[in-house]
């Protein structure tokens, strides 16, 4: 089994030596500007360690990995345009950097880029059962493009609503961040010729794991070192964004912090720097950093059992393990 930062590494190389076309610059320099910023590189990494299971050479399904975190990166090219955020990994977002339409049109060709890459694997094409995989593992690909869209839905008509339910919530970060890791381990597997039923334990493993993940984003908003963490500390709080952690905090807050929080999220005008002091302090007194941490845990933990159901010996299991904690422990 490679490990993490072998297939890291695969990953960036293939990256860094992507051809764009030369023209028109102003659609293709933000693209490659977009994927030369880095991040963790989790989908990719999840897919080839999942297809490294079954298969020892993860180079033949490299473009398909590159797709999906294309893809991933053109959500977060129109979802920092939605939101009007500045900074994206501690560098200016590309609506910032360039403009909106720039953003809309640069995003539209990432798209694009992602499903051409991902029929392009460097796997033999006249091979009828890698045909049948490749068709399956599009299907999927297809599914969790969709769903991630359903997710973005979903969080917009939140901002406007105040009677979000926890499992409305989990719902939400299920389709808009967990689905794409379940699915990038799930594509892996078929890829691979994995069997349904280890090819669905992996999805779930992904599952889990994404949501526990998306907690911990969560809570790293409101609590995380913002040199680290890349971007503004306090942005869910300030969009009065409905994230576990607000939700949680109205549902265990006496009447006193129920009114000062609605008050904050009512507020048109105010200092940012005083909301983020307030709502933090009530999340504080409720516990609501706590009760994160044990949601986290008790996903984390299932994540765990649905791997152990992987039909594969447990020693090949040591790397997604690795990885798994790595996510969990992690402070950007």
């Amino acid at each position: 089994m490679l490990s993490y930062n072998e297939l890291y590494d695969k990953v960036n190389n293939y990256i860094d030596n992507m051809s764009y076309n030369a023209q028109p610059e102003g659609l293709y320099a933000p693209i490659k500007y977009v994927l030369s910023l880095g991040g963790k590189r989790i989908r990719p990494i999840l897919m080839l360690m999942a297809y490294n299971l079954y298969h020892e050479e993860v180079d033949d399904i490299l473009p398909n990995a590159i797709a999906l975190e294309t893809y991933h990166n053109f959500t977060l090219l129109h979802d920092d345009l939605m939101d009007r955020a500045d900074m994206r990994r501690g560098n200016m977002t590309v609506h910032k950097k360039w403009d909106d339409n720039t953003a809309i049109l640069s995003g539209d060709a990432m798209l694009i880029m992602a499903y051409k890459l991902f029929t392009e694997s460097s796997n033999d094409f006249e091979s009828k059962p890698y045909q049948t995989h490749l068709l399956k593992a599009l299907q999927t690909f297809n599914a969790a493009t969709l769903g991630v869209c359903d997710g973005q839905q979903y969080d917009v008509e939140f901002e406007s609503r105040n009677d979000v339910r926890e499992e409305e919530y989990m719902e939400m970060i299920r389709l808009k961040t967990s689905l794409l890791l379940a699915c990038a381990l799930k594509i892996g597997a078929e890829l691979a010729d994995a069997s349904e039923e280890d090819a669905e334990n992996l999805y779930q493993f992904g599952e889990k794991m994404g949501l526990a993940f998306q907690l911990q984003d969560d809570l790293l908003d409101v609590y995380g070192d913002p040199a680290v963490f890349g971007k503004q500390i306090g942005g869910d709080i300030l969009c009065n964004k409905k994230t576990f952690m607000l939700i949680n905090a109205f549902n265990m807050a006496n009447a006193e912090q129920k009114s000062q929080l609605k008050e904050w999220i009512s507020k048109t005008d105010f200092v940012p720097a005083e909301k983020i002091k307030a709502v933090t302090a009530i999340y504080d007194a409720v516990g609501i950093k706590e009760v994160c941490n044990h949601k986290i845990e008790s996903l984390f933990t299932q994540a765990l059992q649905y791997l152990s159901s992987v039909n594969i010996d447990e020693s090949k299991k040591g790397e997604l393990k690795a990885f798994a904690n790595r996510l969990l422990k992690r402070n950007k």
